[in-house]
């Protein structure tokens, strides 16, 4: 069969559920992970011709995004800070929300010449410490996660990409318990209110793990008030805390650790003009 013709039946079997430019990104996407050609493929060889086990590796992926699975997950890895990751149903998929917090942490430690403690809490696949390790070479790393299915992920995402992190399975909610000390604590914890699911995509609710998205409303910053506490102890002078936050609970996020001394405090809004990113100095 020839390519562009499997291109018009992702379209005829997606475009009802996707925008046509989301559409366009699977297709490529699929055509690039399962048959390693390039997306501009079609306009040097609009004629090309591919086999029936090429035809049943894209139909299988077609028949799985067509249920709104995640093409993540389909295709079992994601990009994140220039680098390969493995993802599946027992991790978040990295957003680029988080590639921004990850360039901030990077923009302020990069010309510190000293050995670097950096602890990241709720570490998922990884994405956060293992971007950390990549790209600071004088950084220590250890991950928490209270998932043993998650940091399975995230230890093999360390060896694909040649860093050493240490992973340990610790509860968020918990951390009295955790020892050390640290330059640099960040975290990206659950902070999405059941009511805001409403207003969220099937395919992040069917597909995605729950405990790694969603805080009871009557408690949201649960996960915030813990590992601010425990900054507060285990943050050496002049340790900063960094937070991925509720867009809509910055403020209430940023009095938190104020009240806990925190200063310097930074509010930052991400690509899209919502506030996602704070930061506060240990005094």
């Amino acid at each position: 069969m020839h390519l562009k013709e499997i291109k018009k039946i992702y379209h005829k079997e997606l475009d009802s559920l996707y925008p046509k430019e989301e559409v366009d990104s699977f297709f490529y996407l699929t055509i690039e992970h399962y048959l390693g050609l390039e997306r501009f493929v079609l306009v040097l060889e609009p004629n090309l011709t591919i086999t029936k086990e090429e035809e049943g590796q894209l139909f299988s992926a077609l028949s799985e995004l067509r249920l709104q699975r995640p093409i993540q997950y389909v295709l079992g890895s994601t990009q994140f800070c220039d680098l390969d990751f493995i993802v599946n149903q027992n991790v978040l998929i990295p957003r680029p929300e988080t590639e921004e917090l990850v360039y901030w942490i990077l923009d302020e430690l990069r010309h510190v010449e000293k050995e670097i403690s950096i602890l990241d809490v709720g570490t998922g696949s990884g994405c956060i410490a293992i971007s950390l390790s990549k790209y600071l070479s004088q950084a220590k790393v250890q991950g928490l996660d209270i998932s043993k299915k998650a940091l399975e992920v995230a230890k093999q995402n360390a060896i694909k990409n040649e860093v050493e992190v240490s992973f340990l399975e610790f509860d968020a909610l918990s951390l009295e318990q955790f020892e050390g000390q640290y330059d640099v604590i960040v975290s990206n914890p659950p902070y999405v209110r059941e009511l805001e699911k409403k207003a969220m995509k099937k395919n992040v609710l069917d597909y995605e793990p729950d405990g790694a998205l969603f805080v009871p409303d009557e408690d949201p910053l649960l996960f915030y008030k813990s590992i601010v506490r425990f900054a507060h102890h285990h943050l050496k002078p002049g340790g900063m805390l960094f937070f991925e936050i509720n867009q809509y609970l910055g403020e209430a996020t940023k009095k938190l650790m104020q009240e806990e001394g925190f200063l310097e405090l930074d509010l930052r809004e991400d690509m899209y003009g919502n506030h996602r990113m704070l930061k506060g100095v240990w005094a």
